[in-house]
């Protein structure tokens, strides 16, 4: 771990979440101070083991307040806004972090439409302040290796194209639509949810979207292909239990991942839980994934949200059949 030179200043936007601790954890391991956090709930006991002196509050404007005014006060700058909000609040929340001089490091999904990025890149300019994604894949020791292996094999071959399978099935319960997470409006859906960093990842390495199709589209369940510059891709994404192989249910596990190219399974079940803390001492030496690495993911999953599904024509995972057989 890298601790970087001279401390910031952080304030974090929802704090509550399923991913905020993975943010504390990285502003405390770069060996800088979280000055305030926000969240509309309250019972954040996480914070007591990372940054206890905090301010804390449930109310976005008396949050903007004192943003505002710890800045007159102490003559110091919030440097960094953290965003773990609701998706459907990204574009707001960096808004707010550009206009408060600071520069924002925002979850995945940056934001839903491809329109978003490009408003935000006039903010961006007006600003001089810097939005930052967390990508955190492209920081993964395996995918980086199979990036330099494929890279080097188009080198040879520019026009071999690969057969990729993406399995992605991580169970929720029924609190999940319930949430905003079951909202399209907020979440974006399924794949805006859980697929677009598997979908930043495999564009990052094989090139540009050629073909979109969705197969199958659920509350729980997306389905389709992707034709990349060098890959045919066929993507099932779920958050439903059922359609978790009986092997992995038997060892006691709810979540299932899997990416084969070219028949071949590529190993990348561990080592994420440093990545956040990596994407922090990247983005503080400046090195951070910005608007311009964010927007073929995004533009892909908001053409998916607006897709009809043609069901089971042509090239499908074949996890579709079990969704059919229901």
């Amino acid at each position: 771990m890298e601790v970087m030179m001279g401390s910031k200043n952080f304030a974090l936007i929802g704090a509550a979440g399923y991913i905020a601790p993975r943010h504390m954890k990285a502003i405390k391991e770069t060996g800088n101070e979280l000055v305030a956090a926000l969240d509309p709930y309250d019972g954040i006991g996480i914070m007591d083991s990372n940054f206890p002196q905090a301010d804390f509050f449930t109310e976005f404007e008396r949050f903007d307040r004192f943003v505002d005014k710890w800045h007159r006060d102490t003559g110091k700058k919030i440097d960094y806004v953290s965003i773990c909000s609701p998706n459907y609040l990204h574009d707001s929340h960096i808004r707010f972090a550009l206009k408060s001089g600071a520069d924002a490091i925002c979850e995945k999904p940056l934001v839903l439409n491809p329109h978003n990025i490009d408003q935000l890149k006039v903010i961006e300019e007006e600003t001089g302040q810097r939005v930052y994604n967390i990508l955190q894949l492209r920081l993964h020791p395996s995918i980086i290796a199979l990036k330099e292996k494929i890279a080097k094999e188009l080198k040879e071959d520019p026009d071999k194209v690969y057969d990729i399978d993406l399995t992605y099935l991580t169970s929720r319960g029924k609190w999940y639509f319930i949430s905003w997470k079951g909202d399209t409006a907020k979440s974006g859906g399924i794949a805006s949810n859980i697929g677009v960093h598997f979908y930043d990842m495999l564009i990052w390495i094989f090139g540009e979207v050629e073909e979109n199709i969705v197969h199958l589209k659920t509350a729980d369940t997306n389905a389709g292909s992707f034709k990349l510059k060098n890959a045919n891709v066929r993507w099932f994404l779920s958050v439903n239990y059922d359609y978790i192989p009986e092997t992995i249910k038997a060892s006691g596990q709810r979540t299932y991942r899997s990416i084969t190219v070219d028949g071949e399974e590529l190993e990348f079940s561990g080592g994420f839980t440093d990545l956040h803390t990596r994407s922090y001492e990247e983005i503080l030496k400046g090195n951070g994934f910005g608007l311009d690495e964010a927007y073929p993911s995004i533009r892909t999953v908001s053409t998916i949200r607006n897709l009809e599904p043609v069901g089971l024509q042509g090239t499908h995972h074949p996890f579709c059949e079990k969704v059919v057989a229901r």
